[in-house]
């Protein structure tokens, strides 16, 4: 990995992410101020977010953690696979699901399902990024912080094969590096 070579481009600043995770942390607040809110974090890309985001969010709230993925890869398989499951009994909560990016939709579209299932008081979805061009479901974030274009990004979380997650912000990284 060399993060000077395989980044095309910067497509969202350190500090234009923090201005989001301001942004969105005051909404959330305003809307959750009386609410029995859980945020639930997808794992592992959105623990990034999911630790400013919760700094910012200025209500009572819990945390819990969830791992799932569609992806292989670049590439959705379309099946969404369970790999942790929430500590925490969703029933009666409001659950505010974080998600690094909402992308084809397919994951947060069964996790909403699931959470539906188990009686949460409501779901919502509040991604950082969002890639409309890509979507397959009929999804949308409730809390939406930048919409991107259809390009593979990484950083700030974002992963590709577990690389990239530390950087500072979120590039566009070159194809003939994911391509190969």
């Amino acid at each position: 990995m060399d993060e000077k070579k395989d980044i095309l481009k910067v497509l969202a600043s350190e500090e234009e992410l923090k201005e989001t995770v301001k942004r969105l942390g005051r909404q959330i607040t305003e809307d959750y101020k009386d609410k029995n809110l859980l945020l639930v974090s997808i794992l592992k890309g959105a623990i990034v977010f999911m630790s400013d985001l919760l700094r910012e969010v200025k209500c009572d709230c819990v945390i819990d953690f969830m791992a799932v993925s569609s992806y292989s890869g670049n590439k959705t398989t379309g099946v969404v696979k369970f790999k942790k499951d929430l500590d925490i009994n969703p029933e009666g909560k409001d659950i505010l699901i974080v998600e690094d990016i909402l992308d084809s939709g397919i994951t947060l579209n069964y996790l909403k399902g699931v959470l539906e299932d188990r009686n949460a008081a409501s779901i919502k979805v509040c991604a950082l990024l969002d890639k409309p061009g890509n979507r397959r479901v009929d999804i949308k974030a409730d809390y939406s912080g930048i919409v991107i274009p259809d390009e593979f990004v990484v950083g700030y979380g974002l992963d590709y094969n577990e690389n990239y997650r530390n950087l500072p912000y979120v590039g566009v990284l070159r194809p003939e590096v994911y391509e190969k």
